[in-house]
């Protein structure tokens, strides 16, 4: 429904993106955020394939009935990209071989004005943040909603997506138990995360695992293993182990899958789990087998809480416009819905406490962290 109430800002149409990879809850964000322009009189335009779209011009129309029945689904009718930042965009490669960058920031902005957009909502990361800032200062008020699964976001206490991953991933955990328990193994369960341990440390003590294995606390592998052997002598035969894919060894390097160098991000991490299963083996004698969750932990329905909360982003970054505010990123901090400068989460991670509630909890029921 359209109405003649309009903001105070001023501003009669928005564009909305989302960039970096795909998230339970990023439609909720648009559907919030596409029902509130329309009904203060504005006009909205989504941006398809995050930058990529406003690099490329492919900008389009949203209406009330587009995000009619979206609240519930996984992914985002817009698409998204996380390797289309348009400060440093690979055009080709040099005679080394090498990629060649460009700044693109114009030929978005010449997109901008071309369809008439005065504001974005940047839904995303640090990456997007800091990719929406040379906007910023080129006059488009740039509104930021925070989204990833592995909630490091700096700034704020929560991000959507991870309810759902540590939902997605606590069920995962959950269905090992009982293949771990009738062959005796022990079952190491590789989850995403990055640098930050905090799908793993829930989904670990979510899952009641025997072993969880965080970036923050680099463990010893041996009392690892003496851990596994333990539970053995004791009677339980088998170990379930949590590990989230940063997690290493003392000493030790965190385990790279690959590196693209096209990305924003280029390090991808991965392997840890098969690596741990096959030292625990080769120490222990005992059966490992190992499991990597990966993109499952990011697809899918979002759970009620991520809806919940990325409509509430939606609304208050919206809320943030109307008032006038400029370049700001919405967080959550304790209960309170709130704004910090939309750069100020850049190039920072919100990593585990290593004096955090749950990591102390989790070691009074014996959970072990490898590190004593």
């Amino acid at each position: 429904m359209q109405t003649d109430r309009c903001s105070a800002s001023g501003i009669t149409r928005v564009g909305v993106l989302t960039g970096g990879g795909d998230c339970p809850g990023l439609n909720a964000v648009i559907r919030a955020v596409t029902k509130d322009a329309i009904f203060h009189g504005m006009d909205v335009l989504g941006i398809e394939d995050g930058f990529l779209g406003l690099i490329e011009d492919r900008i389009r129309p949203l209406k009330t009935d587009d995000v009619s029945n979206i609240l519930a689904m996984g992914g985002t009718i817009l698409g998204s990209s996380n390797k289309a930042n348009p400060q440093k965009y690979p055009v080709g490669t040099g005679p080394d071989g090498k990629l060649v960058f460009k700044d693109l920031t114009d030929v978005c902005m010449t997109h901008l004005q071309l369809h008439g957009i005065q504001a974005l909502v940047c839904i995303g990361g640090d990456g997007t943040m800091s990719a929406a800032k040379p906007f910023a200062d080129l006059g488009i008020n740039c509104i930021g909603v925070p989204k990833t699964i592995d909630n490091d976001l700096f700034g704020t206490d929560i991000t959507f997506g991870f309810q759902t991953a540590v939902s997605v991933a606590t069920e995962a955990l959950d269905r090992v138990h009982t293949t771990a328990a009738s062959h005796h193994r022990v079952m190491v369960v590789e989850v995403m995360g990055r640098n930050a341990g905090w799908i793993a440390l829930h989904a670990g003590v979510a899952s009641g695992s025997d072993v969880i294995l965080l970036p923050e606390i680099p463990f010893n592998l041996q009392r690892v293993c003496d851990f596994c052997e333990k539970r053995s002598r004791r009677g339980k035969r088998f170990t379930i182990i949590c590990a989230s894919e940063g997690a290493k060894p003392i000493g030790g390097k965190q385990i790279v899958e690959r590196v693209d160098p096209a990305s924003p991000d280029p390090i991808r991490l991965g392997g840890i789990g098969k690596w741990l299963a096959n030292e625990i083996e080769s120490c222990t004698q005992i059966e490992s087998r190992y499991v990597v969750l990966g993109h499952v932990q990011r697809g899918g329905t979002p759970v009620a809480g991520d809806r919940v909360l990325a409509t509430l982003f939606g609304d208050h970054a919206m809320r943030l416009m109307h008032s006038g505010k400029r370049n700001r990123l919405v967080v959550m901090q304790g209960a309170n819905l709130g704004d910090i400068e939309i750069t100020a989460a850049a190039n920072k991670q919100r990593l585990v406490p290593l004096d955090h509630p749950l990591i102390e909890a989790a070691r009074s029921v014996y959970t072990c962290f490898g590190d004593e």
